[in-house]
């Protein structure tokens, strides 16, 4: 029972490849937080990590010393404050960021924005200076909104890839998965719905008709499932009574999405995940589609493809508020100071 506890390598998260091992430095930026914690926990038991940095404004020493005796060869080091980010950053190939403020009963993402618009901003743009060339996973939402303000602040920098900066979505896909899984009585981890659009309310579309295995719904059920991938976050959040939002199933996510682009940049082919990018695929600049992922971040934008027409709609009506969540995004750091 111990051993697999110890050494959870291919069943903790299913797309993890453990077929060879590579040397990758991943920072955790926001790392002794809820999501960050169990996070850095589940990158540190990956044998495609080789460097864990690790960066908090508090408490990141003993996160790092407490993950440090795991019996996994990623060495760990903790970096705290702002005149260690440098430090921490240096060298990274990948860094994930789920700093920021949590939920609480009664608030929207879209209510974090003063608070987590800031962190990601200055986040960004420590990434911007010390790990130019470095794929940026955001997790700190409003996502709508981090990943337009993370694109601009590199822009700044003359340093924006498109290619390399994904607000991932994967919590989405996941509990798409899951929910269909319970419903049909299926395996979860042999059901993938692509989620399209954005990360908050309507603006997460999942596709039901691109499920597979395909599975069909009465209209009135495909409505109250979708209403609920939706609106996922919130159940967690009036489940914790004012004890936080997602962060373990968020942590999964966010370790689920960096080691498929750990496998991608490794040269594994195939790699496909969902993620919220610069888009040309409809009017919205930013746009979760199905990526395939390869060396360099995002290899090819598969698109939304071919849509029901409840899916069709659902897109339809997301396109304002996703809109206003980039402008959003877009203005407060043409508006910094």
């Amino acid at each position: 029972m111990f051993s697999r506890i110890a050494r959870p390598t291919a069943t903790l998260v299913r797309s993890l490849s453990t077929s060879s091992q590579h040397n990758a430095k991943v920072a955790v930026l926001g790392a002794s937080g809820g999501i960050g914690q169990p996070l850095s926990l589940l990158l540190k038991n990956s044998p495609l990590v080789s460097e864990l940095s690790l960066y908090d404004i508090a408490h990141t020493p003993g996160v790092a010393a407490d993950l440090s005796h795991i019996e996994t060869r990623a060495t760990v080091t903790g970096y705290m404050g702002a005149d260690q980010l440098g430090a921490a950053l240096k060298g990274c190939e990948v860094v994930v960021i789920p700093a920021g403020v949590p939920r609480k009963p009664g608030m929207t993402r879209d209510d974090l924005f003063n608070t987590n618009a800031t962190i990601v901003a200055t986040l960004t743009d420590a990434c911007a200076r010390h790990c130019p060339q470095a794929m940026i996973c955001i997790i700190s939402n409003p996502v709508n909104s981090t990943i337009p303000i993370t694109a601009e602040v590199m822009k700044k920098h003359g340093v924006y890839n498109p290619n390399r900066v994904f607000g991932v979505t994967t919590l989405d896909i996941v509990r798409a998965n899951t929910f269909v899984a319970e419903l049909k009585g299926l395996d979860p981890a042999r059901v993938n719905v692509p989620v399209v659009g954005g990360h908050a309310g309507k603006t997460i579309i999942p596709l039901i008709s691109r499920c597979t295995p395909k599975v069909e719904f009465p209209a009135d059920q495909l409505s109250a499932l979708t209403g609920r991938i939706q609106e996922a976050g919130t159940e967690v959040v009036k489940a914790k009574a004012g004890a936080g939002s997602a962060t373990l199933s968020m942590a999964y996510a966010g370790a689920r999405f960096t080691f498929s682009l750990l496998d991608a940049m490794n040269g594994k082919e195939g790699v496909v995940e969902c993620a919220f990018v610069r888009s040309e695929e409809t009017e919205c600049k930013y746009f979760s589609t199905p990526l395939l992922l390869g060396k360099n971040g995002i290899e090819k934008n598969l698109g939304l493809g071919k849509l029901s027409a409840f899916e069709e709609k659902l897109v339809a009506e997301a396109m304002d508020e996703l809109k206003g969540s980039i402008k959003k995004g877009e203005d407060f750091v043409a508006n910094m100071k």
